[in-house]
């Protein structure tokens, strides 16, 4: 028997934009993917694991296994980085922590707009990885990764979405994720693509019982 048949999915993460864009794109019937708000009363406090990996793969599969087993259930975690090129690739990995431990949102759009303003001539191109990973306890039973292209906004613009949203304007767009309606924003994000690569993959899992 496939040991993923009749289990619901546990997003790994505290995000509860996070729980919408994954449970929207993943469509699956109701019951079927949970969020830790919906077993804390009898699993306890969610835990928060370190997220030290050099790569979003890694800290992806750090956060899987810990809520994993914590829940006793599938975990499927994200881990998602902006990489902005006149900035050397960062924030990518520290995306979250851009502008420190407890930065909010709008503290590392600061940091970001700020520091590209320092770049002379800036092209402001960039883009959008995110990693998603489903663990079982200490295995690792699918990984798949989404991308967008496109470029930074010289200003926050729009008041939906969350991260840098506000400043991030998808290839041949012309509004910011914020701007756009949940539904346009993930048809093109990263992890909307993320999303749907793995719905695909992990209904042939259950189906043939391969793994990928």
């Amino acid at each position: 028997m496939n040991p993923l048949a009749d289990r619901p999915i546990l997003i790994a993460s505290g995000n509860i934009h996070k729980h919408k864009e994954i449970c929207r794109a993943l469509d699956l019937p109701s019951g079927k993917v949970l969020t830790p708000l919906d077993i804390e009363e009898t699993a306890g406090t969610a835990p928060d694991p370190v997220e030290d990996g050099d790569s979003l793969l890694e800290n992806a599969i750090i956060k899987a296994k810990a809520f994993s087993k914590w829940s006793g259930m599938p975990a499927l975690a994200d881990d998602t980085g902006l990489f902005v090129d006149d900035l050397g690739g960062n924030p990518g990995v520290h995306s979250a922590r851009y502008a420190g431990e407890n930065a909010s949102f709008s503290d590392n759009v600061e940091k970001l707009l700020r520091e590209l303003s320092a770049v002379p001539e800036s092209s402001n191109e960039s883009h959008f990885s995110c990693v998603l990973v489903l663990c079982d306890k200490d295995e690792i039973i699918l990984s798949v990764e989404g991308t967008c292209p496109g470029h930074i906004a010289e200003s926050p613009r729009g008041s939906d979405g969350f991260g840098y949203d506000p400043v991030f304007i998808p290839l041949n767009e012309t509004q910011t994720f914020s701007e756009m309606t949940p539904d346009e924003k993930d048809q093109l994000s990263h992890r909307g693509q993320a999303v749907r690569k793995f719905a695909n993959l992990y209904k042939e899992i259950l189906t043939t019982g391969a793994k990928s």
